[in-house]
């Protein structure tokens, strides 16, 4: 029986690229740096997941993670590195500004209130996720919120996962289901804390041999029938 659903946000509930295209363009035009084209955007977006990887195998901080991605990305464009901080810092708030749901995301979190409990689990700054999380209403609608930056250990850290099942009711790990679009995050942190793992692949992704995952998606309505399926 599933009793409680851990959200990924960024790539989950909410689409991140949507949010990254429109924060990065807006705040181009506010530094009045060069035209950006989507494939530059596109290329940023790859530089930007690489940061994120090193990150979740302890390679790098997550300080180094928000700067560093763009100090790469500014001088292989051409453009001066040395604003990558303050643009960072800007970055995160206007991330929150874009708002897009992914499948009804919003209506289905509502309609499974007080059927299951649901958490918000995710690797975005407090900043930015703390802005989201009240523009989507999400907010309101969650029964707890676990960002890796005020925990202290990213997804897919055991350690995390620690802090999670310590404030919750229910601790048994084959009742709880993690839902997310990262494999290396999200499906690796429910593995290694023994959850039952929900992979929500909307772009139909071939599914590596190396992770053993319960259930694949490509819409979120399916949750639903996972639910049906396991209670």
């Amino acid at each position: 029986m599933i009793k409680t659903i851990l959200w990924d946000v960024d790539g989950t509930l909410l689409d991140f690229h949507a949010a990254q295209k429109a924060a990065i363009r807006s705040l181009f035009k506010d530094f009045s740096l060069c035209e950006l084209s989507d494939e530059m955007i596109e290329h940023y977006s790859h530089i930007n997941d690489i940061f994120w990887e090193r990150l979740e195998r302890n390679e790098i901080s997550k300080q180094e993670v928000l700067v560093g991605r763009f100090e790469q990305f500014f001088e292989e464009i051409g453009v001066d590195k040395t604003i990558a901080a303050e643009f960072n810092d800007r970055y995160q708030l206007r991330l929150g500004d874009t708002i897009v749901y992914r499948d009804d995301s919003y209506e289905i979190v509502k309609s499974l209130k007080n059927k299951v409990k649901q958490y918000v689990v995710s690797n975005g700054t407090i900043v930015s996720q703390t802005k989201k999380l009240k523009m989507s209403g999400f907010d309101q609608l969650m029964d707890g919120i676990f960002l890796s930056e005020a925990i202290g250990i990213e997804k897919p850290n055991m350690g995390f996962f620690d802090a999670v099942f310590n404030e919750l009711e229910n601790k048994d790990p084959k009742e709880i289901m993690i839902v997310g679009d990262s494999l290396t995050s999200d499906i690796q942190g429910g593995i290694n804390a023994g959850l039952v793992t929900c992979w929500y692949n909307p772009n139909r992704k071939e599914k590596p041999d190396k992770y053993q995952i319960d259930y694949i998606i490509d819409d979120l309505h399916e949750v639903y029938d996972l639910l049906d399926k396991n209670n």
